[in-house]
């Protein structure tokens, strides 16, 4: 036996040995397995690769999984948006996920990276990554952090915003709406249709596959088309891309476009006829970090009949997404729409009309800070039945035109704590421009708006509200510190910010403060011409909790102050009574 162990034989002895090393090879085998399978699965789809479509920097020899794509960017000057595609079954990135990354362009090797301000959803799925401008001579592209490989998405191409198609929506009458900056058209004006065509095409670098339609109509920024009937019925394929939509000038050259016209099955039928709409009261508004005032706004037009509220957010970095999510979860019906296109009121305006027509009987286009005043307790549902039941006329009213009064800082210098509508009580004499209530149905193809004032097509007309029987109380100049704010990026096309020397004479300008950003000395008791009451004391009445002294959209944590002061008085009442009550007993 010694003999066979030297020779290499093998006795029962070494065999139980290497069985035991042969089980733990393959335990040890089968964990590693599990182990990195389950790592490879989790990080491919938990984690997945970004890959452009277009040039993608990779680090390493590791092979990238395409599932989500990157396809062009918009570049403003103040911000840059980066628009990537998912496809179903992926998780979608979240703010926290992505890093927008600056590189210098004569040496890569210095760079910058920050979080994206912000990451939206549009309408057709695309998600917009937000990011800083880009400063001169620096790139952007993405990455995504906390990953192991470091993946730059190049972003390209990247297009101007002042040459650009960036919304389009197919209307009820099977036509298409596209939304253009670049054709500098004048406002209020009807353009010449003959001198642009629409264009469809899922890539426009091939102009032998492009699809060419006339153009029904031009105003502004607002081109409509007609519709092929190969973008009515959509893709044959449910994967394939949307098509896109632009606008070409004869004899000139098309703009690129990000616009993806809402794809819907077949022909759009007009379901607004002879069909009960689930609301008759709705309100429109664009707004840019109005968190703080949102609710006072919403919860005094539920009271007066607003019954849906339509939000186009004009890229707030505010809280305004969990604010309006509480007022949803209180009942209210309200929707956020992201719109990020700067100084394009008018266009977003149009586009909340299309929107709410199978919805709204009558939709209001107002501002955060301007609120109906009825004096004598009607609804607003109420008025404009009043306005509009007229027998005798033969042409039907499709639009309401009540007076707005602009309230001033009434001798406030810092921003009330219970809204608007109880502090500001101090106005201008005359009243403003008038603001509109329209019925969808009335308006005019060309969806031509100015400072809130549709036309209307024939056959309609509108009917003034008189300031006794309605009226809107705009609180324009408010504390210094809104007022600056407010008015330093307006979003009306055709308004000029109020530091930029241009206008200056205008009345959509603050009177007497010409475009430095100082505070003058008697800002608060500007604009008090007349001291008005009315709304002031039936929100006091309607609105405040006499218990509480809070008003119904004020928050708890904004009275602790007020709270504990009133606690405070009342121990020192109750130190005075029992003086009071001591003094009585020695006497």
């Amino acid at each position: 036996m010694k003999n066979r162990r030297k020779r290499g034989g093998l006795s029962s002895g070494d065999v139980v040995v290497t069985w035991k090393r042969f089980f733990r090879f393959v335990a040890l085998f089968i964990f590693s397995f599990v182990v990195f399978s389950t790592l490879f699965i989790f990080l491919g789809k938990f984690r997945p690769v970004v890959r452009s479509s277009v040039k993608t920097v990779i680090g390493g020899s590791v092979p990238a999984v395409t599932v989500v794509t990157i396809h062009e960017a918009v570049k403003f000057p103040d911000q840059t948006l980066i628009f990537l595609k998912y496809p179903s079954s992926s998780r979608l990135y979240t703010k926290e996920d992505l890093l927008c990354v600056f590189s210098d362009v004569k040496d890569s090797s210095k760079l910058f990276k920050e979080l994206p301000s912000a990451v939206e959803i549009d309408d057709v799925g695309r998600q917009i990554v937000q990011c800083s401008a880009v400063p001169r001579g620096y790139t952007i592209s993405l990455a995504v952090s906390r990953w192991t490989v470091d993946n730059h998405l190049l972003v390209d191409p990247t297009h101007r915003w002042d040459w650009l198609v960036y919304d389009a929506v197919i209307d009820n009458d099977n036509s298409t709406v596209v939304f253009v900056k670049g054709l500098n058209l004048r406002p209020g004006k009807v353009a010449d249709v003959s001198r642009y065509e629409c264009v469809y095409g899922w890539d426009f670098t091939r102009p032998k596959h492009l699809l060419r339609a006339e153009v029904i109509s031009a105003a502004q920024e607002i081109v409509r088309c007609k519709t092929p009937l190969t973008v009515l019925e959509g893709p044959r394929m449910a994967q394939s891309s949307p098509v896109k939509a632009s606008v070409r000038i004869k004899g000139g050259g098309m703009l690129p476009s990000v616009a993806h016209p809402i794809n819907r099955s077949g022909r759009v039928k007009d379901s607004t006829r002879g069909v009960k709409k689930p609301f008759e009261t709705c309100v429109c508004t664009m707004t840019r970090n109005a968190a703080s005032v949102l609710r006072e706004w919403v919860m005094y037009h539920a009271v007066i009949g607003v019954q849906r509220w339509f939000i186009y957010d004009n890229n707030s970095d505010d809280d305004i997404v969990s604010e309006i999510k509480n007022l949803e979860s209180r009942g209210y019906n309200i929707s956020r729409h992201f719109w990020p296109w700067i100084k394009t009121q008018e266009a977003g305006f149009a586009n909340c009309a299309i929107r709410a027509r199978s919805d709204c009987d009558w939709v209001a286009f107002i501002d955060v800070d301007e609120f109906f005043y009825i004096p004598s307790g009607q609804t607003l549902t109420d008025v404009i039945r009043n306005h509009t039941t007229s027998p005798s006329s033969s042409i039907e009213i499709g639009e309401i035109r009540t007076p707005c009064h602009s309230f001033g800082p009434s001798g406030l210098r810092n921003p009330p704590r219970g809204g608007v509508t109880a502090a500001y009580t101090c106005r201008m004499v005359l009243p403003e421009r008038h603001k509109s209530i329209i019925r969808p149905e009335s308006l005019n193809a060309t969806l031509i708006n100015v400072v809130h004032h549709f036309h209307l097509r024939d056959g309609f007309t509108f009917a003034d509200v008189d300031k006794g029987a309605m009226v809107i109380n705009h609180y324009k100049y408010q504390v210094w510190d809104i007022f600056k704010e407010k008015f330093k990026r307006r979003v009306a096309t055709y308004v000029a910010d109020w530091q930029n020397d241009e206008n200056v004479g205008s009345k959509d300008r603050a009177p007497g403060l010409g475009t430095r950003p100082v505070e003058p000395s008697d800002w608060a008791e500007r604009f008090c011409e007349v001291r008005d009451i009315g709304l002031r004391d039936w929100v006091l009445e309607k609105f405040l909790d006499r218990k509480t002294q809070r008003l119904m959209w004020e928050k708890k944590e904004r009275r602790v102050e007020d709270e504990a002061i009133a606690q405070m008085g009342s121990w020192a009442d109750k130190r005075v009574g029992r003086k009071k009550k001591n003094k009585l007993k020695a006497q």
